[in-house]
């Protein structure tokens, strides 16, 4: 039967409804990648277990695993027995990923200075080193230089060389364009829009990634802490700013222009405080390392101290807080309702699993004292069930080089994945 439109209704062609959805969704991953990724979250998982976990036949799970096996990716080891097992004939086999099939190095790069460590395909730490540097913005030319040297100073120390490298993840406080390598600003550079990543592979000869180090740190915990049991969870990071990274169905969420989740810069007070991003009144000009100073240098009295060391002068603020100040505890304390403010705000948004505290700043409990708890619980809007828990999670720098290092580790499986399935299907 035919049927008829009118000239409005057909317009060139008639048109469908509903979403325009891709032909191979990032949740339907290749079954070649799903089995790689679950051997490699086990740690070591024999192949029937691999085909329960994903709901496929042995058959091809043994098919995959064969091809994996075949480019290097993974390898047959012997399964332990288990506790008062005993072990007749041959020995039963399982599947890890082959820690030596390539190694990358994870880069934290920071106003306190620059941390890397070289992880082998397995995740596990094989060395790291840091480097101080001065306080203040650098040259492109300058940070390029500190990248190198750092690079160097930490292959010396696993007793490598650049060609044993797969690549580097790297992360920076700032507006990170992942997915084209661009720092379009960042506290640390004294330019904008920079091409870091192709600069550096220029320079070292590696491929390079870079990222916001805070989306490196929800990284971090998605690989190696909290988060690789959960869906959906948010990081939140307070250090000379405030940053958030948020995962989303175990994947990193970064946005349509891959700039979003700017908790730091959300606004908390119409012409507020001076931000370092040059507007008034975001979240960070009142909970960050350096407003936290400028508060203290106006309601201390310590102008004197206005070039004494950050650190320094905030652990001076917290030990008058500790002894009792009122002033010292009040500016703690201040800074704690605006960050409930920005915590209630994600909550809202998100309803994530688990919000994780991280970074310098969690030394300082105030900040997340059971009073800023409480009013973060008044301002989450009333659905009749528990807020998600927090946990404060005081992480050194080599946790945000280690997300760094996994931010390379999956796009060299990315890459290597991509390049079995080219071949397979000539």
């Amino acid at each position: 039967m035919l049927t008829h439109y009118t000239a409005e209704e057909a317009g060139e062609g008639r048109r469908g409804v509903g979403p325009l959805i891709p032909p191979l969704p990032d949740t339907q991953r290749p079954l070649r990648q799903q089995v790689f990724e679950r051997v490699r979250a086990a740690g070591l998982i024999p192949r029937v277990q691999v085909a329960k976990d994903l709901g496929v036949s042995p058959a091809s799970v043994t098919t995959i695993t064969s091809e994996l096996l075949e480019s290097g990716l993974i390898e047959e080891v012997a399964a332990p027995p288990r506790d008062g097992e005993t072990v007749r004939g041959r020995p039963a086999v399982a599947l890890g990923v082959r820690a030596s099939a390539h190694r990358v190095v994870g880069m934290k790069i920071s106003d306190r200075g620059e941390t890397a460590v070289i992880v082998d395909f397995a995740g596990k730490l094989i060395a790291e080193d840091s480097i101080p540097r001065r306080y203040g913005p650098m040259t492109v030319p300058e940070l390029l230089t500190v990248i190198e040297t750092l690079l160097d100073r930490v292959c010396a120390k696993a007793g490598l060389t650049r060609a044993d490298l797969s690549g580097i993840g790297m992360g920076l406080p700032g507006f990170i364009d992942n997915a084209e390598g661009l720092v379009l600003w960042t506290p640390l550079l004294d330019t904008r829009h920079v091409a870091l990543a192709a600069l550096t592979s220029q320079r070292v000869g590696l491929p390079v990634w870079v990222d916001n180090d805070t989306n490196l740190v929800a990284m971090a915990e998605l690989w190696f802490g909290a988060g690789r049991g959960l869906s959906d969870f948010a990081v939140v990071t307070i250090e000379h700013g405030v940053g958030m990274g948020f995962v989303m169905n175990h994947r990193i969420y970064r946005g349509a222009q891959r700039v979003g989740l700017e908790l730091g810069h959300t606004k908390v007070q119409l012409d507020g405080a001076l931000c370092r991003c040059g507007q008034r009144g975001c979240l960070e000009a009142y909970v960050a390392d350096y407003a936290l100073a400028r508060e203290a240098t106006t309601a201390l009295n310590w102008g004197h101290k206005e070039g004494q060391n950050m650190t320094v002068l905030l652990e001076s603020l917290y030990d008058h807080a500790k002894a009792g100040n009122a002033t010292a505890r009040s500016i703690f304390r201040r800074a704690g309702r605006y960050l409930a403010v920005g915590l209630s705000n994600v909550v809202n948004l998100f309803d994530p699993a688990l919000i994780i505290l991280s970074g310098e700043r969690m030394r300082y409990d105030y900040l997340y004292a059971a009073e800023t708890l409480a009013e973060m619980d008044n301002l989450i809007v009333n659905s009749g069930r528990p807020r998600p828990p927090i946990e404060i999670h005081a992480w050194g720098v080599r946790m945000w080089a280690h997300g760094a290092a996994a931010l390379a580790l999956a796009a060299v499986s990315e890459s290597q994945l991509s390049a079995g399935r080219e071949i397979a299907a000539q």
